[in-house]
């Protein structure tokens, strides 16, 4: 889950990292408002989930009340598109903060490196630019150090760090405590990555992360009730998705027609191959997980059949952990709870295949076809979709 910048800021405040303060407005007046209160300049910074906002003028620079009215009214409800062309992020929220008086700028993040289970520690002399840039350019301004989880990350190992990264001399210290509670922030919060750029140092040698980029892993969000709480709200969020998301559904939005549902990230890969090869377009991604109860089935078709688009459902089950009796009576809850209107192609293969199969046919249900194989349920389900039935 990626937090909004101030979120982020939020998160390390309360591991004593340094933050200037500021308040969140969700329109023009509160803006002012929190511009009025925190004194002049200040700025007045879109909160998105992307990147590169300032070169798409997301973050402005107000000297009185009347530059606040005009960049909070021209930044709120803008669309921001990230650097490689993501989005659009619709602004529906700023941060209004007190301008800095920047003497230098530093990069550093914490990342899980999944690859040597380890967190990885990156600083750079070099604030300002994305790390890409600064690899790109000086790939020795890029300082990286697995940390030990056991051990952690101590002053002493923090300071070399930032020797090696050629900060400034009188600030070593300081970024080095600054760098084991920017550590202290990504354990107690079960991050995945923690980016402050830049890092900076004001006109009176204070280290003070300027910017905050925050995501935690989201198997962990039952740890910290209040940062699920404060995941941003986004109002352009597909609502298949969100719904799926509450649900506790992996689902991923796509642009066809055909509603694809299976046990497992790899077979419902599979099963979008399969379909596409058969001359359909998918119309979602949704993994209802192994040992998928009759509950979890009813939510799933609910989440699919809710989408206006959707013509037909391509169902797709083998049975490991998955027992397809249980999904059958899934399947038949569902008709009973959900206003089935489109036509569902049913293959079940594994275990208690044969009585799942017996379940639904003594059912009756209306709509509802049964196929032996992938590639048949595939050119059954396309060719409901298109009203010409195999």
């Amino acid at each position: 889950m990626d937090l909004l910048e101030y979120q982020g800021k939020q998160v390390f405040a309360a591991n004593g990292v340094a933050v200037p303060s500021g308040e969140v407005a969700s329109d023009v007046d509160t803006a002012v408002a929190a511009a009025d209160r925190i004194g002049y300049p200040s700025v007045i910074k879109a909160q998105v989930l992307i990147g590169g906002r300032g070169k798409a003028g997301g973050i402005k620079i107000a000297k009185d009340g009347v530059e606040a009215r005009a960049h909070a009214d021209a930044i709120l409800g803008m669309d921001i598109y990230g650097p490689r062309r993501e989005g659009p992020f619709r602004v529906h929220q700023v941060w209004v903060e007190g301008a800095s008086e920047i003497d230098a700028e530093y990069y550093a993040s914490i990342i899980l490196d999944r690859s040597a289970k380890k967190p990885v520690l990156i600083v750079s002399r070099m604030g300002g630019m994305n790390v890409e840039e600064i690899a790109e350019n000086d790939p020795d301004a890029l300082i990286k150090l697995h940390v030990d989880p056991i051990a952690g990350l101590d002053l002493d190992t923090a300071r070399q760090v930032a020797v090696d990264a050629q900060l400034d001399d009188d600030l070593h210290d300081e970024v080095a405590e600054v760098l084991t509670k920017l550590y202290a922030a990504f354990l107690a919060s079960d991050a995945t990555l923690i980016e402050v750029n830049p890092l900076i140092a004001t006109s009176r040698r204070e280290v003070v992360a300027l910017d905050a980029k925050v995501t935690l892993d989201g198997n962990a969000l039952f740890r910290h009730a209040e940062l699920a709480a404060a995941a941003p709200d986004d109002p352009d969020q597909d609502p298949q998705e969100k719904m799926a998301k509450e649900r506790g559904l992996t689902y991923v939005a796509l642009d066809g027609d055909i509603g694809i549902l299976g046990n497992g990230a790899g077979l419902c890969m599979s099963t979008l191959d399969v379909v596409a090869n058969a001359g359909g377009n998918p119309a979602n991604f949704l993994d209802a997980g192994g040992g998928s109860k009759a509950e979890a089935i009813v939510d799933a078709l609910e989440v699919i059949t809710s989408n206006t688009k959707v013509k037909a459902v391509l169902f797709n089950i083998f049975g490991g952990i998955t027992r397809c009796d249980e999904v059958a009576k899934g399947i038949i809850a569902a008709y009973q709870q959900v206003e089935m209107n489109v036509p569902l192609v049913v293959r079940l293969d594994g275990t208690n295949s044969e009585e799942g199969l017996r379940l639904l046919g003594e059912a009756g249900l209306s709509g509802l076809h049964h196929a032996e194989t992938m590639l048949g349920a595939a050119e059954q389900v396309v060719a409901l979709a298109k009203g010409t039935p195999a």
